[in-house]
């Protein structure tokens, strides 16, 4: 049993976003990390030095290492971004700027 089922949610309609390239069904109200855990995608961002991947690690905003680049804007908190249909969510490389 999944954790709607346990409560008797009933979210709305899903919707689509985009992670790179690739279609991503969100329910409404989840965040982007929610959404990409969802999906299977555990790391979304690679550090500065040395390439090395990145998803959730604290969860509520503090730590920096779940940041995606959402509408072409680098730096966003996928733990704490709500997903939007249609949004173009990717992998951030480093600072996600052309450093």
């Amino acid at each position: 049993m999944n954790p709607l089922e346990l409560v008797g949610a009933r979210p709305g309609a899903p919707f689509t976003v985009t992670f790179d390239g690739r279609e991503i069904e969100v329910l409404p109200g989840q965040t982007i990390a929610a959404a990409l855990w969802s999906a299977g995608v555990v790391a979304w961002r690679t550090t500065r030095e040395g390439g090395r991947p990145r998803g959730v690690f604290c969860g509520i905003g503090v730590c920096f290492d779940c940041l995606v680049t959402v509408d072409d804007r680098p730096g966003r908190r996928a733990c704490l971004t709500p997903a939007t249909p249609g949004a173009d969510i990717r992998t951030q490389e480093g600072t996600g700027h052309d450093d």
